[in-house]
This record gives C-alpha cells, structure tokens and sequence, in this order.
C-alpha cells in the first residue's frame, strides 16, 4: 500500500510528469496476469495480448527501438510519417468545411 502511496504523491510532487506516464508507470508496475484454464494456452495468450493492445503496453515496446536505424530507414519513416500527417490535415480541412455548410444550411 505504501508504494502505491508513494507512485501517486509523486504525480503532485513532480508536475512536469505528465499523468499518462504515471498511469503507465502503474501498469508496468502492476504487470499483467492471465488465468491460464483448463491448460489452455492458446486461448490464455490470445487474452493476454488483447490485454496488452488495449493497454498499450504493445504500442509502447514496439516504439521502444533496440536497434540501429539506417539514415534510408529514417528517411523513408519521416516521409511516410509527413504523408500522413498531410493526408489528416487535408482530411480535417475537408470534414470542418462540410460541417460549416451544414450549420450555414447551405
């Protein structure tokens, strides 16, 4: 109980922390457990990375890069990454001028 405590004074304490990282924190802290039954393995590790993908424990490990990015990698990614944030804008751009026409009535 008296971790616990601690983990959630530390959120007042440092305010440049942002809550989500606590929150994380917390989670990592706390680990996942799953209820293998009837020596079902299978079903036990499809749970267990549902779990995972709505947590976002998965998203967190496969954005934490072990390994050595060729500058071509970083390249592509960033122009990949460029084109998606565009496609989104254009998209955002396109949806808040149909909704203004539908609030004008016209």
């Amino acid at each position: 109980m008296n971790s616990v405590s601690r983990s959630f004074s530390s959120i007042f304490t440092h305010p440049n922390v942002a809550l989500n990282n606590q929150i994380s924190y917390l989670q990592q802290w706390r680990g996942i457990r799953v209820k293998i039954l009837n020596n079902n393995l299978e079903r036990g590790l499809t749970y267990m990375q549902r779990i995972m993908q709505s947590s976002g424990i998965e998203r967190m490990i496969k954005n934490e890069q072990l390994y050595h990015i060729k500058n071509s990698e970083k390249r592509i990614l960033a122009r990949k990454n460029l084109q998606r944030r565009l496609k989104s804008q254009d998209l955002a751009r396109k949806l808040k001028s149909i909704l203004v026409r539908k609030v004008r009535g016209y």
